[in-house]
């Protein structure tokens, strides 16, 4: 059965006009940081008002059978829970089958840096750019998913039983969705394709599938060498400098001339299937890999190799000191030799390293026989696991094909993304004969955690429509 394509782009654009974009750009407003930057999360209120906008929006759409829920379990943030019976042919013909779809609803912190005209929490439409923190990471994810399976249904393509999850901790690693899952297990079943809506893409001009994604271990690296500050001019020479030994700590871990990380632990063989993918991406696109980033003055990536930037981003492991403390601000600087230095560290590693050995190798490396004796601790490590996709089913490989076709009018690419979906790797496990399809609008520029975030809406239609065609494929597949 084919899809009326022209209906669902209608459809689509409509619903992004009138419906979507008042709302999101409500969404955009609201300040509702994940709870790991938050941790009055519940008193601030901002959570629940995210949650009850979302919630309120849903319901407004007129899907037969479809029931919006928000699920509370104790300790733990909110869910909203969507679900939308198969329609008719499809219930027949797949009485058990479930799509799942996810998207999350919490946000990043402000960050510095926005333009003077823009803000976090103040949207802003500027050509096809909506600006504002989380509208492209990941607020557009309930309104598109829930927009194209109108679109499905308005075109008279088929699509099965949905249930849309739209959790509040992705950017806190996803601590609540586990939970949350596991008390669902009776709704769910097993899926037979997941969406996830929260990746990027390389380009705006095709739809993008994310195969792979890194993993993430880390932790906060404290040492201390005095009790309390003490007179730079009477102790520098003979008491060492606590940023010198987290210095040479961390040259344990990573070459510091090269980038390079040094312990076997942190990495893994590259599939040939993962070198093929970013061999055509680096052909196509030669730049994709350094793009997003507005290097200052005359800085140079580490490598001038296109398809090495890619698998450097994506297959390999990377170390980046996020935070620090002990260290007062340089203005406030006076002749001390400070009595600690304390470093927030993070490490993405590559999909298929098993995050908890990385992690343990990562402690055991930078704590054992500190220099000088030190006191030298690493705190509140944690291990989130990457994934890697299991291959596309040929139904799914054609389907993404002409999806990509239909609405972009260019065939779809595959990548590898450096990010970390904690979720990902849990979903994998929990249902091992699922198909996925990974997709986002994080492109060029859009700077997601950071200024200036934006949606590009044009991208955000096309992935919308994208999706609607996808269901009905995959309802109407042949097994």
């Amino acid at each position: 059965m084919s899809l009326d394509l022209a209906v669902i782009a209608a459809v689509t654009d409509r619903t992004w006009d009138a419906d979507i974009m008042g709302a999101l750009t409500d969404f955009i407003a609201i300040p509702n940081v994940s709870p790991a930057y938050d941790a009055d999360w519940r008193a601030h209120g901002h959570m629940a008002d995210a949650v009850e906008l979302v919630a309120s929006w849903c319901r407004s759409r007129s899907i037969e059978g479809m029931t919006v829920e928000v699920v509370e379990l104790a300790e733990r943030t909110p869910m909203v829970v969507i679900d939308i019976p198969a329609t008719p042919a499809a219930a027949a013909a797949r009485p058990d089958d479930v799509v799942l779809l996810y998207g999350h609803l919490d946000k990043q912190p402000e960050m510095t840096g926005w333009r003077a005209d823009l803000g976090p929490w103040t949207p802003v439409v500027e050509g096809e750019r909506l600006y504002g923190r989380g509208g492209a990471d990941d607020g557009y994810a309930v309104f598109a998913s829930l927009t194209a399976i109108e679109a499905v249904r308005a075109a008279g393509g088929e699509h099965v039983r949905c249930v849309v999850l739209i959790e509040a901790s992705e950017e806190s690693g996803s601590p609540d969705l586990p939970a949350h899952v596991e008390a669902l297990a009776p709704r769910l079943g097993q899926p037979s394709l997941v969406v996830c809506l929260d990746s990027g893409c390389a380009d705006y001009e095709r739809l993008w599938i994310t195969t792979s994604l890194r993993g993430l271990v880390g932790g906060t690296l404290t040492v201390r060498v005095l009790e309390q500050g003490m007179h730079s001019g009477q102790a520098g020479g003979i008491v060492a400098s606590s940023f010198r030994i987290a210095r040479q700590l961390l040259s344990r871990v990573e070459d510091e001339s090269t980038g390079a990380v040094l312990l076997p632990a942190m990495h893994a063989a590259i599939p040939p299937d993962r070198v093929a993918e970013a061999r055509l991406t680096a052909s196509e696109l030669p730049t994709a890999a350094i793009d997003p980033f507005p290097f200052e003055g005359g800085t140079q990536p580490i490598s001038d190799e296109p398809i090495e930037q890619l698998l450097d981003g994506t297959w390999r492991p990377a170390l980046a000191i996020v935070g620090a403390d002990g260290l007062p601000p340089g203005d406030r600087a006076g002749n001390v030799l400070r009595p600690f230095t304390s470093l927030k560290v993070s490490m993405r590693v590559p999909p298929t390293v098993d995050a908890e050995a990385a992690r343990r190798a990562l402690v055991d490396a930078l704590t054992a026989d500190p220099p000088y004796g030190a006191t030298v601790t690493f705190t509140d490590s944690d291990a989130a696991s990457g994934w890697n996709a299991p291959a596309f089913a040929p139904w799914l490989a054609d389907a993404l094909q002409r999806a990509s076709e239909a609405t972009f009018g260019r065939p779809a690419r595959m990548f590898g993304e450096g990010g970390t979906i904690p979720f990902m790797g849990m979903l994998g496990e929990r249902f091992p004969a699922a198909q996925f399809v990974i997709t986002g609008v994080i492109g060029p520029g859009a700077n997601a955690h950071g200024p200036n975030e934006f949606l590009h809406l044009p991208t955000a239609r096309r992935v919308t429509a994208s999706v609607a065609s996808i269901l009905h494929d995959h309802a109407t597949r042949s097994d």
